[in-house]
Order: structure tokens, then sequence, then C-alpha cells
């Protein structure tokens, strides 16, 4: 960060590496200007003339900030993102250059697809693959190439990536979402956007620390690491102090995102020592995906340039708290209304009370696809420990809106803790309070005031997938309110009489108790709630043909590309574990096991020249016994690992080869690691062949 930098108002830069509104507006004709916005704001499609003359004025801008080349920049399904970078030269007659960039390069490009997952929708011979511009997310220059943010198909039109299933979804929820608007007299509203805010959680470590563990070289966690003598126990980390090489890194961190348009506005220690945590505000679903993809990229390349490295992987040190992202979701509409947020009317009340009505009954009838969008292996690890939800999907709403729902259902009246009366009834519906209780971190999708938080989510996950599938649901419910209300004979009653049944058929999805609880496991599965524990069990659900029916209704997705994601998700679950059993077999065998092997030997020696003098060797010889009797066991289980990873070369599917994974593979690593981690609380620390939990967690 220069100097100069520093000492600039935010303002100032904020969004300057950005082709956004304000350039937009001094560089394009009104014309132009009107045409892309109405583009960004309504979803109209962009005429050829208008594309060259924006792609003219893009290469323009960006080539005064430095850029040579563009890229069309996406998200395929390897939950990365994804660039190819063609220069802006062109030659000319006399053997020069010119800088040309036309509108059809801007909106089509051609990267080979052939290596990109695809999950059987395509053979690997068959390479051609389109990026298509998204106008509705700004351009952006970074490290000398304007970046333009893109969906991805394949040369049939296949959907390869994670960007345009949730551009279809925003669409199919603004559709609707205007629907149930319309009916309570909106007229003034000509669109409905999915807002969301994605909370990043991440570690940092010492860069010479990581290059010393194969483990967080190849796998992104540790797979062994003996519990250090303090942990996170003292709950002293957390909104703690943040240690100035932490800050340094936060303050360049923040400088990269602002420049970039990133809304970074929260920061600060998590629970876990060496864990934190960066919010940013809301904004459009698309933005805030192509947001969180540069934040997580920008934390990796920004530590680095401390000596630090940042990890993203779920669940990184055993013992402590891993990193999820909380998804924060909500609907707003063009005329400046938050529709999750209760309003200072009677029919704004009710408005409300539908859309929470649609979202319970969503969350209720489709929590399988809810648990799938946040399955892998590295989230198997955190969900259902005490730092991230439980595995069984829920809602939880606060004591005091339960209370509105379950008079609504009765036909009671509610008395509202300011003893301000609230009749439930067919004429009016008075206001209630707002944020008059607790939240409760233990649940999964929690209202939150405003906006609803998925808290599932592993850190390292893609936002798309999770806001693809909340849009796809509560779409499908609020269109069946629509076709039900708008055939209605008497609006009012009709509408009490829905939410009133809805309450009834699909309250068991609200609690708004502790998670972790043992009893809630038993509660869940007296109520009917699945309780998918493991990526093996929850992605199977992706093809229940009721799940499958919503999204070509809506034409979010196609069940070929539903096939191809499960195929995908299941094969990445797979190999994950594979890679992670062979490190471990690998740390095993050429550090762990010989390191032990030399100290036992010392310690013979010891016991040897001890008796050559005429002393016993005690303690010697019980921690050689010791010793002894963990490596037989850790050789063993090295060799129980290593069949099995032989073993699972016989299963050719991929639920299959997922299952047994979870059943087979996943103990047999659990055993060694055991084995593994009770050495290394008696070895001598000079003897241990990697860095500990001690130095990684502390040593900043």
């Amino acid at each position: 960060m220069s100097e100069t930098m520093k000492k600039q108002n935010i303002a100032d830069y904020f969004g300057c590496n950005v082709f956004n509104e304000t350039v937009m507006r001094a560089r394009l004709p009104r014309n132009v200007f009107n045409a892309v916005m109405n583009t960004k704001n309504l979803g109209t499609a962009l005429d050829s003339t208008v594309a060259d003359i924006v792609a003219n004025a893009m290469k323009d801008w960006a080539v005064e900030k430095g850029a040579t080349h563009y890229t069309h920049w996406f998200q395929p399904m390897t939950g990365i993102t994804a660039e190819k970078h063609d220069s802006f030269l062109s030659p000319t007659d006399n053997g020069k250059v010119i800088l040309e960039f036309s509108g059809k390069e801007l909106v089509k490009g051609e990267p080979d697809a052939s290596s990109f997952p695809s999950g059987g929708l395509r053979a690997t011979f068959e390479a051609r693959g389109y990026t298509a511009w998204d106008p509705t997310s700004n351009a952006f220059i970074k490290d000398n190439s304007l970046y333009i943010p893109t969906a991805f198909c394949s040369y049939t039109g296949e959907v390869l990536d994670k960007k345009t299933p949730l551009l279809r979804s925003m669409e199919v929820i603004n559709q609707q979402s205007l629907r149930i608007l319309r009916l309570f007299g909106n007229n003034k509203a000509t669109r409905v956007i999915t807002t969301v805010g994605a909370e990043q959680e991440y570690f940092l470590i010492d860069k010479k620390l990581f290059e010393q563990r194969k483990d967080l070289l190849l796998a992104g966690r540790t797979l062994f690491g003996a519990k250090p003598p303090k942990g996170q126990e003292l709950e002293d980390h957390y909104f703690g102090n943040i240690k100035k090489r932490v800050s340094d890194f936060m303050k360049d961190l923040d400088m990269e995102l602002w420049k970039l348009g990133i809304f970074a506005k929260t920061e600060h220690n998590e629970a876990a020592p060496a864990q934190h945590e960066l919010a940013p505000l809301f904004t459009t679903a698309n933005i805030a995906a192509d947001h969180n993809q540069l934040t997580m990229e920008l934390m990796k390349k920004i530590a680095l340039k401390h000596d630090l490295v940042c990890l993203l992987h779920e669940k990184p040190f055993a013992g402590v708290n891993g990193s999820g992202k909380h998804n924060n979701w909500s609907l707003s509409a063009n005329d400046g209304q938050n529709l999750l947020d209760p309003g200072d009317t009677p029919q704004e009340n009710l408005q409300f009370l539908l859309f929470l009505c649609a979202i319970i009954k969503a969350v209720h009838m489709y929590s399988p696809l809810l648990r799938l969008s946040a399955a892998s292996a590295g989230n198997d690890h955190r969900l259902g420990a005490n730092e991230a939800p439980p595995a069984i999907v829920s809602m939880f709403i606060g004591s005091n809106l339960e209370d509105v729902l379950y008079a609504l259902e009765k036909g009671k009246t509610y008395l509202a803790p300011t003893n301000e009366e609230f009749v439930i009834g067919v004429d009016a519906l008075p206001n209630f309070p707002k944020d008059a209780t607790d939240r409760n971190r233990t649940s999964p999708f929690a209202f939150t005031g405003n906006k609803f938080e998925f808290r599932m989510l592993g850190s390292s996950d893609s936002i798309s997938c999770v806001n693809t599938i909340i849009n796809t649901i509560v779409a499908q419910v609020l269109s069946d309110f629509a076709d039900e209300l708008e055939k209605a004979d008497d609006f009012d009653s009709a509408l009490h009489k829905l939410m009133a049944k809805t309450i009834s058929e699909h309250k068991q999805i609200i609690f708004n108790g502790n998670g972790y609880s043992e009893e809630w496991v038993i509660e869940a599965e007296r109520r009917g709630l699945p309780n998918l524990v493991t990526t093996a069990d929850a992605l199977p659900h992706y093809l229940l043909d009721d799940y499958v029916k919503i999204f070509e209704n809506f034409k979010v997705y196609t069940r070929a590309e539903i096939a191809s994601r499960t195929e995908i998700l299941l094969d990445n679950y797979s190999k994950v574990i594979n890679i992670e059993a062979l490190v471990m077999l690998d740390m095993s065998n050429k550090q762990i096991l010989p390191s032990a092997i030399k100290y036992t030997k010392e310690l013979c020696d010891t016991i040897i020249s001890k008796k050559a003098i005429g002393l016993e060797g005690g303690a010697e010889e019980k921690l050689v016994k010791r010793l002894s009797n963990l490596t037989d066991g850790l050789s063993e289980a090295i060799d129980t690992l290593n069949q099995k990873i032989i073993d699972s070369k016989n299963y050719n599917v991929a639920q299959e080869l997922s299952k047994f994974c979870k059943t087979e593979i996943l103990p047999s690593m659990q055993t060694l690691r055991v084995l593994a981690d009770e050495l290394e609380t008696i070895m001598p620390e000079s003897l241990w062949p990697f860095p500990t939990y001690l130095e990684l967690l502390f040593m900043i």
C-alpha cells in the first residue's frame, strides 16, 4: 500500500479500478449509458451496437489504467474462478500494432472447456466452451488486466458454471415476487432483487511453518496434530486485540478490496486462535458472489506479502473452531422496500408475513437442498460441532415472531411485550416489535431482523450455489401462493386462510432452541426433519424428482445439469478424501514413523548405558514400551489405510465410492491420526518432524 493511498480518504479511491456507473456516465453517450443501466437494473437485453461502444470505452479506460490484456472471468465447477488472458494488440499492415477491443470480444469468449469438470455433460475431447458477459456485474482491473465477469457454458448450451444458474434464479424470484406485490396493490416496484452479504472466516499462519507441513501444502488442513496446552478455552481471542502483523495484513486487504469496489466493512478476531473474520455490506447476489470470490483470492495473495498463509479450509485444526461463511440473504424491491422488513402499516405487515410464510414453507419442503448446498469433505468436519450449525436444517425466527405466527394460525389475539394489543384479523394487523429477541448461533437458517442468515456454508464455498437454491425454492412457493391468491374472490380472507394453513403444515421447521443438544436430534427426528450428516448422505437428494421438477420448471437447471453437478461434487468429495489419505500415508511413513523409531533407539541406548553402570532404566523402559506399542499400532494403521485406498479402486460409481470413503477410509484415517497424535505428546520437540499446533496457532 503506497503512502499516498494511506493518506487518501477512502471515498477518493473506492472503486477506482472498477468500470462502474460513475465511469460509464462520464465515458458513454447518454443513450448508451441508459441502455447499460436498463440492463443492470431491469434485466433488459443489450443491443450489439451498444456493446461495441461500451467495449471501446472500457478498453480506453483500462489502457489508461495500465491494462494490457483482458480476460473473461468465470466460475467453473471447480469452486474457484478461471481466466484466460488476451492482449488488446491487433496487427496493422505496416508491421505495427493498434489496441482494439470489440463488442463481440466483450460479449463472448471461447476458452478451452475440456479440462473443467462437467460431470459427464461432455467428453474430454469436446473442448469448445463459451463465456458470455454478465453486464449486471461491473468489469474491473486487476494485475494489469481488464476482468470481465461472465457466465460459462458448453458448445451445446449446457451450463458449466455456478453463475449462470444464479442469474436465472434471480430472474425467477423477481418474477414471482412481483406477482405477490401486485396482489397487495404495489404497481410501483418493477424489479425485486436478491441481496446478499457473505461473512468470511479464515485463519492466518506463518508461511515458514506452513511450508514445513505436507498436509497443509497438499490438503489445506492439518491431518495430524495433538491439542496444545491452551486452545480457545479462555475465549480470549474472540474480538480481542489484533496483532500488528495481522492488522497490517487487514489494512492492505481492505485497501485492495476497496479499490475493486468491494464493501469490506467489519473485521475482527474470531473464536479460535489465529482465526479472523471479514464481513461486507450487502449487495446484489451475483455481485456478492463475484466479490466473495475476489475476497478469497486477495486474502491468499496479500497474506503471502506479509509472510503469512491464509487458510480457507473449513477445519484446518482439530480441537478448535473451524471456519464458515454466513450467507445473509434478503429481498429488496426497486421502490425502496426490504420485503423481509416488517412495515409501518397493517398492509405492509401482512405482506411481510406472507413472504415469511413462503420462506418457512420453502425451507421445510426443500431442506435437503439447503443442506447439500453446504456439502463438502471439508465442511463435514465442521457441521454439528460446537462451532457451526448442525446438519439438521431448521429455522430460527425468535419468540415474538413465533407467537405472532401462532396467533395468526389460531386466529387469536397477540399481546406484544409492549402490552400493545395486536388483533390478528381480516381487517388489520398492527405493528409488532422488531429485533425483540436474541439471535441463535446454533440455527442453520436464522431470521435476524430484515434478512435470513444461512450459517451452514463452509469458508471455501462459493455462495452462488446456495443462493441459486434459496432463490428457486422461495420462488416456487411464491408462485404457488400467487396461483391461489390471484383467483380468490375475497383476497383478505384467502390470504389469512393461506397463511394459517402454511403455518400449521410447516411450523415443524421452526426451532428456537439449542441446535447442539442431543435432545434436538431426537426431537428433529420426531418432527420428520432429515439429518444428513455427511456429503455422501446429502448429495444424492439433488436428483429427487420433486426437486428436479422445480429447477426444470423455472429453467434454472435441466435434469442433466443437476446430474452433472451431483457427479462433480461426489467425485470431488472422494478425491479430497483420497488425497488426504495418501498424504497421511506419506507423512506417517517418511516422517512420523522414522522419528518415533529414532527416539525409541535413543531411549534403548540410554537404558543399555545405564544398566552398564548398574543403574535401572525404569522411566526409559516404561516410555519405550509405550512408544513401541504406539509405533506397532501406527504401522498396522498405515497398512490398513493403504489397503482401504487399494480397495476403493474397485468402485467406479461416484455415489458408491463416496459411501466407501465415508464408512471405510475416513475411520481408518482417524485411527491413524489418534495414534500419531498420541505419539506427538510423548516425543521431544526436537524430534517431532513438523511444526505443532502450538507453533501454528500462537506464533505469529
